[in-house]
This record gives C-alpha cells, structure tokens and sequence, in this order.
C-alpha cells in the first residue's frame, strides 16, 4: 500500500489510516501551509485559519469537530466543490480518513449538521472577503458573520490551530 510522508516524519497510509498514526502537529502544520479556494482568495489564507474560525462559531464539543472538519485535507489535499462531487472514491477515502481522525480525538462520527452550518457561515463570510466580485452568486444557505477576515501568515495560521487544539482541552 502506498504511504505519504508527513511533516513529523512518519508513514501515514491515507487509503489505510490507523488512528495511532494521526498526529496534531502534521495536521496543524499541513492546514497552514494549504491556501483556501485553491489558491484563487485574493490573500493567502490557510485551511488551518479556515478550520479555526469555524470552531470559534461553535460550542461545546463542537467546536473541537470544528476544528478537524477539514482535518482530512492535510493527508490528502482537497479537491474544489464542483470536481469533488464528480470524484465519489474520493469522498469515500476523506470521509474514511477523516472519521479515523475525529475518533482518535475521541469525536463521534459522522459530522454534526452545526459543523457543516458554520463551514457554510464561514464560507459566506471568505467570500465576500477575500475573494474577487462573483460573476454569479454563489449557492450558499447562510449569511455571512459581522466581523471582517483579515488573514495571518501560515506559522501564525500554524500557532493558531494547535493553541486552539490546546484550549479545547486535547494534547
């Protein structure tokens, strides 16, 4: 079975992972270094800030799913919407990596409606700012949050997601 290496140095078997192999730090530093949209927002903005500004809309036990929602992309990258739903083996390995995520922090599967919704609100919230004017409106289900996104670096992106995974009470 193929295998990647990750940033910690490990062997990680995406098609075959095992939750010991899952390591926050690989995690945190791949999401940082991944820019949203691929590559198409106006700044760089990394998943990893992505994924912690969605777990700051939740609460509870929510907010950790919040924070690994996209956890899967740092094994695997991500693919844009309109491919992803064209690409149904790809979706079945995310789902299976990212389930094998959540449960080695101690998550339940599948992701609550609440993670989705706040991915949504999230993505109301980077489209209008920080990408180019739409040329048509985007299919969306949520409004966007007040505040304004005024991207960080990716180390900061980095420092943010694991000082966030700390705060949620995981090490």
């Amino acid at each position: 079975m193929s295998w990647i290496q990750t940033y910690t140095g490990r062997q990680f078997f995406p098609l075959e992972p095992r939750p010991a192999d899952v390591d926050v730090r690989d995690i945190a530093h791949s999401l940082a270094m991944q820019c949203r949209f691929n590559g198409h927002c106006r700044p760089f903005y990394s998943v990893a800030e992505h994924s912690v500004r969605v777990s700051r809309i939740l609460e509870g036990r929510e907010r950790l799913w919040g924070l690994l929602h996209d956890a899967a992309e740092a094994y695997i990258s991500d693919l844009p919407r309109p491919l992803k739903a064209t690409a149904p083996g790809f979706r079945a390995a995310e789902d299976r990596l990212l389930e094998v995520i959540v449960t080695r922090f101690g998550l339940p599967w599948p992701m609550p409606a609440a993670v989705a919704h706040a991915d949504e609100v999230l993505l109301a919230t980077e489209m209008r700012d920080l990408m180019a004017p739409a040329p048509a409106a985007w299919p969306l289900d949520a409004a966007a949050l007040a505040e304004t996104i005024v991207p960080v670096g990716h180390e900061e992106a980095e420092r943010l997601f694991l000082a966030r995974f700390a705060e949620l009470g995981q090490t």
